[in-house]
């Protein structure tokens, strides 16, 4: 196959674009769709601290290396990883992360759920199994993250979530009835450090592939709880649909950015939990998940108590 562009040796196949792109014609159609992602958001603005979220796996190391080339020639804008380690033995390697981030000359923070909530993802799933454990691990990843950047003084925390990963967050909310979800607009919360999603509009083949061309030892296993997630079920339905209409994703995805600017909702009603100090709705799921554990470890406590 050649490449649409230039007649070179093309090293994919885009479906939904109806073109076959060499390398550097590949890079180019990654890095404008993240830097148009980028424009049209504001997400990057003089003076800021961003750190990007490097769990380690592909998509992450795909979104590091960008972000440190685009930024390497701006002084002004401050680059680092941070790495939440959730305590799951044999997969989650912090050491990995930084190996990555040390390669691309980018400094590394890193911080656990042992480290700052007494306990790791493998003793929840002990204590209450595993069907709920992306419950779990999803909710204090997040609070954990957003407190650590911020302790950090980072005002950006960048994500690896790529197209096929927002469709899916988008049909989470449909499917869940969370109609907060699909209209709040993000970082609604002075203590929320506001999120960017570079590769929004890059699908999940193309970031894996933009990976290999430019990062090396990053993680392809999957972690050993994720199994019996609901997102398997919606990735599954999605990439079923996209396989005979493919700008499904696409679609998806914009419909989840169209919303919340047409609802004009900004995310009032979140508070301040008095317990771990940070942004939560009526009620602070980390908080209450944690007491929870502290309860099933004494034998007093039902496990869906806390969702």
């Amino acid at each position: 196959m050649k490449c649409s562009k230039c007649g070179r040796e093309a090293i994919i196949f885009q479906r939904y674009s109806g073109l076959h792109l060499c390398e550097m014609h590949f890079n180019r159609d990654v890095e404008q769709k993240a830097r148009r992602a980028i424009r049209k958001n504001k997400w990057i603005v003089n003076g800021d601290r961003i750190a990007v979220a490097l769990s380690g796996g592909k998509d992450s190391s795909a979104v590091l290396y960008f972000m440190s080339k685009l930024l390497k020639d701006r002084p002004d804008v401050d680059l680092c990883a941070i790495n939440i380690d959730e305590g799951i033995a044999g997969y989650r390697y912090p050491e990995k992360a930084k190996k990555i981030a040390d390669s691309l000359d980018v400094p590394f923070h890193s911080t656990s759920f042992s480290e700052e909530y007494g306990i790791t993802l493998d003793r929840i799933v002990e204590l209450f199994g595993d069907r709920l454990s992306c419950t779990y691990c999803g909710i204090l990843r997040r609070t954990l993250m957003n407190r650590f950047a911020r302790n950090l003084g980072m005002t950006k925390i960048a994500f690896g979530m790529n197209l096929d990963d927002e469709a899916q967050s988008v049909m989470l909310n449909v499917l869940r009835g969370d109609e907060r979800g699909l209209i709040t607009k993000k970082n609604p919360h002075p203590m929320m450090v506001p999120r960017i999603k570079p590769f929004i509009h890059v699908p999940e083949r193309d970031a894996a592939l933009y990976a290999f061309i430019h990062t090396e030892d990053f993680d392809l296993e999957g972690c050993p709880y994720s199994y019996n997630a609901l997102r398997n079920d919606v990735r599954g339905l999605i990439d079923d649909y996209t396989s005979r209409h493919p700008s499904t994703k696409h679609s998806i995805v914009k419909l989840g950015e169209k919303l919340p600017e047409l609802c004009e909702t900004n995310g009032k009603g979140l508070r301040i939990c008095p317990e771990c100090g940070e942004a939560c709705g009526d009620i602070c799921r980390t908080c209450q998940i944690i007491r929870e554990v502290k309860k099933a470890g004494s034998g007093d406590s039902h496990p869906d108590s806390c969702i």
